[in-house]
């Protein structure tokens, strides 16, 4: 018994090895590596970002306040203290992302409070979350028309 179980165990060992090839591995590192130098070539040559949206002028701009949980959802909150969406009515969902997307970058700059944030239309139609206490923002753009609808219809 003992023989036969050893047979088995240099089976599997012998096999274990030839499941990925070790030339696909090498070739996946290769990759990796070139990736990295290719990243740290544009930086260092400051080669101009590519694939970003453009910075297009804002023709309408609503302030608004995000205010809850993941658990009861959050409130879309107007500058008169109104709500105006809440992530758990209709296709409204997307709201948790963006709040949580904020909430992370506050945490990450140390930024306390609740301060508004500026929900923008751009002259190119695109829809944006701006977030001045954190100096970060997101264009909303490809997240799919029910998740920018989410935000587009308060701003229209």
């Amino acid at each position: 018994m003992q023989n036969q179980t050893s047979s088995l165990a240099n089976q599997m060992k012998h096999r274990d090895r030839e499941m990925v090839p070790r030339i696909l591995v090498q070739a996946m590192f290769a990759l990796m590596a070139v990736s990295v130098a290719l990243v740290a070539y544009a930086q260092w040559a400051d080669v101009p970002l590519t694939g970003v949206a453009p910075d297009s002028p804002i023709i309408n701009e609503r302030a608004i306040t995000l205010s809850g949980d993941h658990k009861n959802g959050f409130a879309v909150i107007d500058d008169q203290g109104q709500q105006i969406a809440h992530s758990k009515k209709g296709k409204n969902g997307f709201i948790d992302v963006i709040a949580s997307s904020i909430a992370r970058e506050r945490k990450v700059n140390g930024v306390t409070g609740n301060d508004p944030l500026r929900l923008v239309r751009r002259e190119n139609g695109h829809v944006a979350v701006i977030d001045p206490a954190s100096d970060w923002k997101i264009e909303l753009i490809g997240y799919g028309k029910d998740n920018v609808a989410a935000f587009a219809t308060l701003i229209d």
